[in-house]
């Protein structure tokens, strides 16, 4: 009897074939890993394949947006570090202005007859026309002299007048036609005479360009007029006082609606600036009241 051969699948050998390719395929991914593990990493290439392109942000036009936010992007501050303009306890605009004040008010009464005091500066500031063709005017200190002595000023001329008959001469930058007389002890005796100051210049007998002021002594309306014009002088540097706090309120205002300081900054700055102006106008009344103390005084 011939053998038969069984051509069907034994179920044990095909387990075993399968436990053999899943062991063989956890062994070459375990292999694998570990090369991954021991390997370092691969660097990136900046220069080739990896490009970094910057990121576009889009704006919305100025127009719209609203108000305040427009403005404060569109102007130049708003972008701009903070400069000495945005400090609102930067007073030395403001303290300039006050001194500047002050001074002026100085100069102002120290023109006023004191006493029977004469201030000389009174007369060297006085306008002098030296020729009256060409209207060529100079301060009197410029062509003369003054020497106070006691009860009279004394007021020296530099140069006699004199006529030229050159064609033409350069004179304190003017040029005269021929003839021209530039005159000097003349045009002065003029600018006294034509000033607020009531003094009449007697020429010297000896000497051409000497003259002499004799001060009178103060009178009861010369000492009520000097202290009225005290008055009016500080209320001049009053006046100038406020324009310059109005100033640093704009200043302040400005800051305020930019938004470039702090409300709390902006309301003590506001404090420490009154304070400012009242020193000022305390300064001003302290000279003032000094010196109509001694405008009234005999």
């Amino acid at each position: 009897m011939a053998s038969h051969h069984d051509t069907s699948t034994n179920p044990i050998d095909s387990v075993g074939c399968e436990v053999i390719v899943y062991v063989r395929n956890m062994c070459a991914f375990r292999v694998a890993r570990a090369k991954v593990r021991t390997q370092p990493p691969a660097k990136p290439n900046l220069q080739g394949s990896l490009t970094l392109s910057p990121r576009s942000f889009s704006t919305s036009p100025t127009s719209l947006k609203k108000g305040a936010k427009a403005a404060r992007e569109s102007s130049p501050s708003a972008s701009s570090p903070s400069s000495g303009t945005d400090d609102p306890f930067d007073f030395s605009t403001l303290e300039t202005d006050i001194a500047k004040a002050l001074e002026h008010l100085k100069n102002d009464l120290s023109k006023l007859r004191a006493g029977g005091r004469f201030n000389p500066e009174v007369l060297e500031n006085l306008h002098v026309n030296l020729i009256k063709e060409g209207n060529v005017g100079v301060k009197l200190s410029d062509v003369a002299q003054v020497v106070p002595k006691g009860r009279t000023v004394q007021v020296i001329v530099g140069e006699k007048d004199v006529c030229t008959f050159h064609s033409s001469l350069v004179y304190f930058g003017r040029t005269a036609s021929s003839p021209t007389c530039i005159q000097h002890v003349k045009p002065t005796v003029t600018a006294i005479q034509s000033s607020t100051l009531s003094l009449t210049p007697q020429p010297d007998a000896q000497n051409p360009l000497l003259l002499t002021l004799t001060i009178p002594p103060p009178t009861a309306d010369s000492r009520r007029a000097a202290v009225a014009s005290a008055t009016k002088a500080a209320e001049t540097a009053n006046t100038s006082i406020r324009n310059a706090r109005q100033t640093q309120q704009k200043k302040l205002r400005t800051l305020q609606v930019n938004k470039t300081a702090r409300p709390d900054d902006l309301k003590k700055a506001g404090t420490m600036m009154e304070k400012v102006v009242e020193k000022g106008v305390g300064e001003v009344k302290r000279i003032v009241d000094s010196a109509k103390k001694v405008l009234e005084s005999g």
